[in-house]
């Protein structure tokens, strides 16, 4: 509990306080939202906006988790999830670079953002299969434990990836996905496994909460600040790389309600829409879609909700959710 709150503390100072300067030298140095074509027309006001603000989500993690082994030697493992961290925050800033310079949203092909992607999730669970870490084992944690064997790499490599592009998809409307991620990360500071000589894990957690929440600060709606795939990437991975270290994978699930949804509701749009124009026709698909537009949060826009009134729903549904499942599940 002490770790979480001096990780949240420090993370969200640090966050915070190196804010202002983040906007005015991102400003100055051209690294501009280039809002996409597929966003909602209400979107344009955004253009312009700086982003790669998920740089100070990283340096709110960063500093307390270094600061954390000059302390304590012995949590030299923290280096495993920090990297795995700062690993897909590199896959996303230099997407975010290649958008800015470039002066449209054209940055990494897809094939090649999964492609780094999957190499780093496989570099960090390759560590967790060799480690001495005590809490490599296979064993999942649910009301009875189940073993997968090998398989639980396999299944650890597609969550990594899987939650992280959840998160980004997610990533759509002023402080939506730092409020949502700043609760799960809360939430598994405070019941993730943290013995065996990992009583960093409720630090990190703290610090990816706190980094988040000071990030928030200027991302709160009008945003001043985009945090960019430098950001939601690397916090998908960090919330995918806790649970599986603190051996609440299952439990995370249910966390992840809401980034689960992004994610999904893009999947479903998208098979329906290929199944509809092979069996009646573009024509037909394009006027027959499952949502109104993905991901989620978009749909409720057409809808003509505020954009507020969506992002205090979808916190409110992750507080519900983590609280949910604490209550039925536990850790």
């Amino acid at each position: 509990m002490t770790g979480a709150a001096l990780g949240f503390v420090a993370g969200f100072l640090i966050s915070a306080l190196l804010g202002v300067p983040a906007i005015r030298i991102l400003a100055r140095s051209g690294v501009r939202q280039t809002v996409s074509e597929d966003a909602p027309s209400r979107h344009s006001e955004k253009q312009g906006t700086p982003t790669m603000g998920g740089l100070l989500i990283l340096a709110g993690l960063t500093v307390p988790v270094l600061f954390d082994l000059l302390v304590h030697p012995e949590h030299l493992s923290a280096l495993a999830l920090l990297g795995l961290t700062l690993g897909f925050g590199a896959i996303g800033f230099l997407d975010d670079f290649l958008i800015a310079t470039r002066g449209r949203n054209l940055g990494l092909r897809a094939r090649e953002k999964l492609a780094l992607q999957f190499a780093v999730a496989a570099a960090f669970i390759i560590w967790l299969a060799v480690t001495a870490v005590p809490l490599r084992t296979t064993v999942v944690r649910f009301w009875t434990d189940i073993e997968l064997g090998t398989a639980y790499y396999v299944l650890g490599v597609l969550l990594i990836v899987g939650v992280s592009n959840a998160v980004n998809f997610l990533d759509g409307l002023d402080g939506l996905a730092a409020g949502v991620c700043a609760q799960i990360a809360l939430a598994l500071a405070l019941t993730a496994y943290a013995g065996h000589g990992l009583d960093w894990l409720p630090l990190f957690g703290g610090a990816v909460a706190g980094g988040a929440a000071g990030f928030l600060w200027y991302n709160a709606h009008p945003a001043q600040l985009f945090m960019g795939d430098t950001g939601s990437l690397a916090l998908g991975a960090a919330l995918a790389g806790m649970a599986m270290i603190g051996k609440v994978e299952v439990p995370f699930q249910f966390y992840s309600f809401v980034p689960w949804a992004a994610l999904f509701s893009v999947l479903i749009q998208v098979s329906v829409f290929k199944y509809r124009t092979r069996r009646y026709g573009l024509e037909y698909a394009r006027a027959n879609r499952a949502f109104r537009r993905t991901p989620i949060h978009h749909h409720f826009e057409e809808l003509g909700w505020p954009e507020t009134r969506i992002v205090a729903r979808f916190w409110i549904a992750t507080a519900i959710a983590i609280a949910v499942t604490v209550a039925v599940i536990g850790r």
